[in-house]
């Protein structure tokens, strides 16, 4: 029955979009929509969205991220009981269900769940235990040390310090960063992460920001068009802010 729903629904709709329709546009604007509607006849979109769904079944991944954020058992009251009734809707698709997609009925029966969430104020153990016996294998991540900071900024295609050196670059200022202000960023970043609440990754942007916040304030005035960042600059910039909690607190 849900499959001819579904169908129903698409077939509706596919004869609300076979009505004709005219538009006025240039001749090399229509040239190229006259291009994508015949490359869109040589291909089968009910074939390929045939072989998703079986992909989907077959090899799926999904990711729950934050399910920190529903776990709490009912007390009668509060925002337990909304928290529970989260998990309760989980339930059914992690165990295996269909579920009408705008493509079709998706079976989740061979779906591979992952779930993951900080569980510094919530335990694992106040999750249902029905949600609990579907994830058996549990895995402890450790907090990022320094030397993660350090290929954090430098080894991704969009690291922070390549962003930041590619915006300067737009108002003709270059950005170098010595190999010791790199760490020295990194050890500061984990600093504040120690003593205030750690964020991991995400409290580098701050210290970024924090450290050029004159350089990306001041980029198209600067006299001298070279920005070099060494160890002794880093330190000057951020030694104050780092060493006063109750600073850091708000800017870090």
């Amino acid at each position: 029955m849900e499959e001819i729903q579904f169908n129903m629904k698409d077939l509706i709709a596919g004869m609300m979009e076979g009505k004709p329709k005219k538009r006025r546009m240039r001749v090399d604007e229509a040239l190229d929509y006259l291009e994508q509607e015949e490359e869109q006849k040589l291909v089968d979109m009910e074939q390929i969205a045939r072989n998703a769904l079986d992909r989907v079944e077959d090899n799926g991944i999904i990711f729950l991220d934050e399910i920190d954020k529903i776990a709490g058992r009912e007390s009668g009251h509060g925002p337990d009981v909304s928290r529970e009734g989260v998990q309760r809707d989980i339930l059914p698709i992690v165990e295996g269900t269909s579920v009408n997609t705008r493509y079709g009925m998706v079976r989740t029966d061979h779906i591979l769940f992952i779930a993951a969430g900080a569980f510094h104020v919530s335990k694992p153990s106040d999750l249902i235990p029905e949600i609990q016996g579907r994830f058996p294998i549990r895995v402890e991540m450790k907090a990022l040390s320094e030397d993660d900071f350090v290929r954090i900024l430098t080894e991704p295609k969009n690291a922070l310090i390549k962003q930041y050196v590619a915006l300067l670059k737009t108002d003709g200022v270059k950005l170098r960063f010595e190999e010791g202000a790199i760490r020295e960023i990194a050890r500061m970043a984990c600093k504040v992460n120690d003593n205030s609440e750690n964020i991991g990754a995400r409290r580098l942007h701050t210290v970024m920001e924090a450290l050029l916040e004159d350089t990306l304030f001041r980029g198209s005035e600067l006299a001298r068009k070279t920005v070099r960042i060494d160890t002794e600059y880093v330190r000057q910039k951020l030694s104050v802010i780092v060493a006063d909690k109750d600073t850091s607190r708000y800017i870090l």
